[in-house]
């Protein structure tokens, strides 16, 4: 009996309750439970991963759409650009070394948690926020929408560049880059940052998917189920989400992370 049938389904309601209750970024930890639990290689979860966060994703745009909380026009210039740079990272993943991907994705990994850590903590202890000069991309309060300028634009490109290739080389979706540059380079509030960054998800990760369906990259048989699984972890997590949300569960949550990376940085020195 494959098993890999009852498997992916399980992994991928999983992934979705973390998607949840943590936002945009949960959905990191997809990639590290395929190569654990199912013993894919990076090249091979990843493609799984981005069909999952793209439905996923979308349900979660299309409830910020219909809340009037998400900001289309930056959503898909940002979506844009990455779409044109997830091809890419989806290519250098079919040729880089499995060893080297696994070390890579454990640093981006570290990265997240530290810097997740160290932002939920602040909010436990009331910490002000550094002060910092007025960020490029400002809502005008007389039209309610973003006044775009050339570094606002500049912004907004190189984030969506980068989340789409990291997307496709390691499958992450990119909220973790795209949440922190809404945060830093515009005045939105944190639902819509959230919903903004779920609506370029979407689409670049929809992207990404389509590209390795059609190069024959993608393992449906195990990422059709995982898909529906994340959908249906996404709804229950959101309900929980209502009620645990908070910077306790995201600091949960970054250690969480900060152990995966462990499990595959040892996991990618071993096979080297």
């Amino acid at each position: 009996m494959d098993y890999s049938i009852l498997i992916s389904p399980s992994l991928g309601i999983l992934v979705g309750i973390l998607m949840g209750l943590t936002g945009a970024g949960g959905g990191i930890l997809s990639v590290p439970l395929l190569i654990f639990v199912m013993h894919f290689s990076v090249a091979e979860a990843a493609p799984i991963s981005l069909l999952a966060i793209a439905i996923a994703s979308s349900v979660g745009a299309i409830l910020g759409l219909k809340n009037k909380i998400l900001r289309y026009k930056a959503s898909g210039f940002m979506a844009i650009f990455g779409l044109l740079l997830s091809p890419v990272g989806l290519w250098l993943a079919q040729r880089i070394p499995n060893a080297p991907l696994l070390i890579l994705f454990s640093c981006t990994l570290f990265y997240v948690s530290i810097t997740l850590f160290i932002r939920a903590r602040r909010e436990i202890l009331g910490m002000p926020s550094v002060e910092r000069k007025p960020p490029p991309c400002l809502i005008n309060p007389d039209k309610g929408k973003l006044d775009w300028n050339i570094p606002c634009a500049r912004a907004l490109m190189f984030s969506g560049g980068l989340a789409g290739f990291l997307s496709g080389l390691l499958g992450v979706g990119g909220g973790f880059v795209i949440v922190p540059f809404l945060k830093r380079y515009t005045d939105l509030s944190a639902q819509s940052i959230v919903a903004t960054s779920l609506g370029v998800l979407a689409i670049i990760a929809s992207g990404g998917a389509l590209f390795s369906i059609a190069s024959g990259n993608m393992n449906v048989l195990v990422a059709a189920p995982y898909s529906l699984g994340a959908l249906v972890g996404l709804l229950i997590g959101r309900e929980f989400g209502k009620k645990l949300s908070g910077p306790r569960l995201q600091q949960i949550f970054s250690v969480l992370v900060f152990v995966v990376a462990i499990g595959l940085i040892i996991k990618g020195l071993s096979t080297i």
